[in-house]
């Protein structure tokens, strides 16, 4: 799929991943529509090109043109411990999806990306994952259930109508444009106040994806849609790391004097996963750029000067 001659759609715009990718495609000469239902904040030309709407109003869909070459569906709800604490906001993923769906089917468009986790693949008593190992019995939280019944609904659509499909399981993604109340925005914020720390799973092992990585994975999808279509595909780094691992570097990179404090996990959270990438890196020719520390090391870097709006931000929730 040639990018400079494409028409996107990409749904969540304004988030940490959508922004990006938004970018690196307009630098690529696509033409980019951005969908979502916050303002952008970070980047004027792809605020211009976003369409401020509620995609769980299916009428809100009328609003966007209808001649795409394919559509990128990011929107979502995505902490996995709110959707714990508030249900509802994993009815809204369902919904999102769906309308989605019902807006490519009816106007033709053949061609969708939709955002998975590594969260399908669940506490399984493995560390190591493959594509294949996602199973319902593992799902964990009802974050967990968008994404396992996401994909089945993508092969359903492909099933009925022939809408193909590539599928991307991120983990852990972490860098600039996030105001979230994620792990790594929040150790910076407390790291850099000499706030003491606390983690919620001391043994808990992840994969952890700087955005940069996340999103190269996206594109090389894009531009080898023929021939990665109709697969899954991990998005990730193939590396390992405690979260008292993370904390202690976001310590040691911001001088902070800040303590680490460990809590118990939390309820739905998947504890210990390292994606296989050797399918990405066959099909796809992907190979993450970015070591933990530099990923962390350039995060630092965008995140100290907007640390007080950060806060502010997350205050106001």
């Amino acid at each position: 799929m040639e990018l400079s001659n494409s028409k996107i759609l990409v749904t969540g715009s304004s988030g940490t991943i959508g922004n990006c990718l938004c970018e690196t495609l307009l630098e690529r000469g696509a033409d980019v529509v951005g969908a979502d239902i916050k303002q952008n904040l970070w980047n004027e030309e792809v605020g211009r090109r976003t369409i401020q709407a509620d995609l769980r109003n299916q009428e809100n869909l009328e609003m966007l043109p209808k001649d795409f070459d394919i559509v990128v569906h990011f929107a979502a709800n995505s902490r996995v411990y709110k959707l714990v604490e508030e249900p509802d906001l994993a009815k809204d993923n369902f919904l999102l999806l769906y309308n989605v769906l019902e807006f490519v089917r009816k106007n033709n468009i053949k061609r969708i990306l939709f955002s998975s986790s590594r969260e399908v693949y669940g506490n399984s008593g493995y560390i190591i994952h493959s594509e294949e190992e996602a199973f319902v019995k593992n799902c964990e939280s009802s974050y967990t259930a968008t994404k396992i019944g996401g994909e089945a609904l993508i092969h359903a659509y492909e099933q009925c109508y022939g809408i193909d499909y590539v599928i991307v399981r991120f983990s852990n993604v972490y860098g600039k444009y996030d105001y979230a109340d994620r792990v790594i925005p929040l150790f910076i914020a407390r790291a850099l106040k000499n706030e003491d720390i606390y983690i919620y799973g001391r043994d808990k092992i992840l994969d952890f994806t700087y955005v940069e990585d996340c999103v190269d994975g996206v594109v090389k999808s894009l531009e080898l849609f023929e021939t990665s279509k109709n697969e899954v595909y991990n998005i990730a780094t193939q590396k390992g790391y405690s979260i008292e691992k993370v904390g202690q570097l976001i310590i040691e990179l911001t001088n902070s004097k800040s303590k680490l404090h460990y809590e118990s996990n939390r309820t739905g959270e998947v504890c210990r996963f390292i994606a296989d990438i050797s399918k990405a890196n066959a099909v796809l020719d992907y190979n993450p750029k970015n070591s933990l520390r530099e990923g962390l090391t350039k995060t630092v870097e965008w995140y100290s000067p907007r640390i007080e709006e950060y806060r502010k931000e997350l205050s106001q929730r």
